[in-house]
Order: structure tokens, then sequence, then C-alpha cells
């Protein structure tokens, strides 16, 4: 009997050995489960076909464009085209490099774009941390409603709110003259033209920025919270010890991306507003080049601008991906 069972056991270890893949099937297949390239291609045809619209509009506005960056290193005159303007070499670059308005639209933007990150930043995480904590559905779906909204106004709408709150007959204003304080233009003030511009940035962007950190909050398993309750930690415990690991990797990442964008602090919003508060103030990197480039018909010059801030991004966001793998984050690619 217990050669019978003997031989029984050997021969279903031999049929489970068997039944596995071997280790040079494993080196030689597909990392995928075992499907092709095509048998993937077929299974995710209706994902892959609702992406080309975006894949289009990256191709056609971010990739096409790359092409034209030659006039930095031309004299580009549009009447006679890219292949037949005279080359420059890095006059361009020479030129911009001595130009104090460009050094002044450098500082700007870097000063802007610290304030945004510094104070705009953090506060996506704490909506989102707050609606999080929010027990009735209805509310939170009013709250998150209310918030998103702005997102979908133009510039001009949201600098003509703040315009009629905070200009020269705004509320504002309106106000102090009622009870005979004096009044206070912040639309334009150069002074505080940073912490304007971010609270612009928060009414108008931050609602739309808890998305991904909703998402994040959602993937957290609740079984530790249930854990953490029955040993005793507090609401801020557990905030600090779940909530707050769970969400590291994407706030990571979304920091990773955010530095990497951390020269396009704004066109829009600071072309409408740059006559307001002057160009020392309200000059980026993005209209420098358009002021001093596109309007004054020397395409060559902002090119240059342009391509100077494109580099200096991607040295930025490679810095900060590589900061990422250092706290042991993936960051925005794994190593």
């Amino acid at each position: 009997m217990a050669a019978i069972i003997t031989g029984k056991s050997q021969k279903d270890a031999a049929t489970s050995d068997s039944d596995k893949p071997s280790a040079k099937g494993n080196a030689k297949g597909p990392a995928h489960g075992g499907l092709t390239w095509r048998v993937r291609l077929r299974r995710d045809k209706s994902l892959l076909l609702m992406t080309l619209p975006a894949v289009a509009l990256l191709l056609v506005f971010n990739y096409a464009p790359l092409f034209g960056l030659v006039t930095a290193f031309e004299y580009y005159d549009p009447l006679v085209g890219v292949r037949n303007s005279d080359f420059a070499g890095l006059e361009q670059f020479r030129q911009l490099f001595h130009d104090p308005l460009f050094w002044g639209a450098l500082r700007n933007t870097l000063f802007l774009s610290s304030v945004q990150i510094i104070l705009f930043f953090p506060v996506p995480i704490a909506l989102a941390l707050m609606l999080n904590t929010v027990i009735s559905e209805r509310l939170r779906n009013f709250v998150q409603s209310i918030v998103y909204l702005p997102h979908f106004f133009s510039w001009v709408l949201t600098i003509t709110v703040f315009q009629q709150m905070l200009g020269g007959a705004g509320v504002l204003n309106q106000f102090l003259r009622r009870h005979s304080i004096g009044t206070w233009d912040v639309m334009t003030d150069p002074h505080t033209f940073a912490l304007l511009i971010t609270s612009q940035a928060v009414w108008k962007e931050a609602g739309w920025g808890i998305i991904v950190f909703l998402a994040a909050l959602a993937a957290i398993d609740q079984n530790q919270y249930e854990a953490a309750a029955v040993d005793g930690a507090g609401r801020w415990r557990r905030m600090w010890h779940i909530t707050l690991p769970g969400m590291r990797g994407v706030i990571v990442l979304m920091l990773v991306l955010r530095l990497g964008n951390a020269l396009t602090v704004g066109f829009e919003q600071f072309l409408i507003q740059r006559g307001a508060v002057g160009h020392d103030a309200a000059d980026v990197l993005d209209t420098f080049s358009f002021y001093y480039g596109i309007a004054t018909n020397n395409y060559s010059y902002g090119a240059a601008a342009g391509l100077f801030k494109s580099v200096i991004s991607l040295l930025l966001i490679w810095g900060a991906n590589r900061l990422a793998h250092s706290f042991g984050e993936d960051g925005l690619y794994r190593k």
C-alpha cells in the first residue's frame, strides 16, 4: 500500500512538474502572461483606438514643432524659409546670454515658479484629504463639483473675476472706501503680483488637481484604518502613518512633473496682466519669447529662448526623478 501511495505521489509530482513552463520557455516567451504582442494588440484594440486622438494631438502640437528648433541656429527669414536662411551658429544664444531682459525674465520665472510650488502644490493634497473625510457622498460630490468648476473657465474670465473683486473699482476697495479706509488696488501692485497669480492658479486649478490624489486615496486598503483604529490610533496618527505613506508615490510623481514644468508658469495668465503690473514683474520666459521674438519678427531669437527653456526643463525633470529614486520612489520612470 505504501508503495502504491509513493508511486502515485511520484506520478503526481512528475505531472505537476511537466505542467510548469520550463525556465528556457520563460526566457524566450513574452513577459505579459505568455501573450504575444499581436494577441495583446487585438485584445486592447478598443483602448488603443481611444488613445489615438490624444496621440495625434501630442504629435501635431508637441513633436512636429521640434523641427522648427533649427531656426535657433539661423538668421531665420520667413520669406526664404528654413532651408535658405543664413546659418548663425550659436550667435543667437550669445546675444541671449548678454541680454539683461532675458536674465530678468529667467529670475521672474524661477521666483514665481518657486512661490507656486510652495503655496499651490500642497493645496490639492489638502483638499483631497479633507474631501476624503466627508462621510456624506452627496455632500462630497457637491463640493467636488464646486471646486472643479473654475478649471473650465478661461484665464480671461478668471482674471476678470479677480478684477471685480480686487481691482480699483472692485468689491474690496468699495468696502474700504465705505469705511473711510485707504484703497489698495491689488491687480496693479507689482510687489504682490506673485501672491496674486498664485491665488488665481489655486482658485482655477486646485479643484482639478485633486482628482489624482483622490484616486490615490481610494487605492489605500481600508483594513489598515480599521486595524489602526482597533490599536487606538487617532485620526491624525492614521493620516500620518497610513494616508500620507499611501499617497507618497503619487505625490512624488506629481512633484517631479511639476518641477519639470517649472519654467512654464502660464503664458496667457501673464500676457493679460503684463500691462497692469509692468514687464519687470510679469515678464517670464514665455512672454519674453513672444515680445522680443515673435512680436519683433526676430523668430530665431525667440526660438533660442524657447530651446534654452526646454533644455533646462529637461534637466530639472531628470534631476527631480533621480532625487525620487534616491528616496526609494519610482518617480516618472524606473531605473
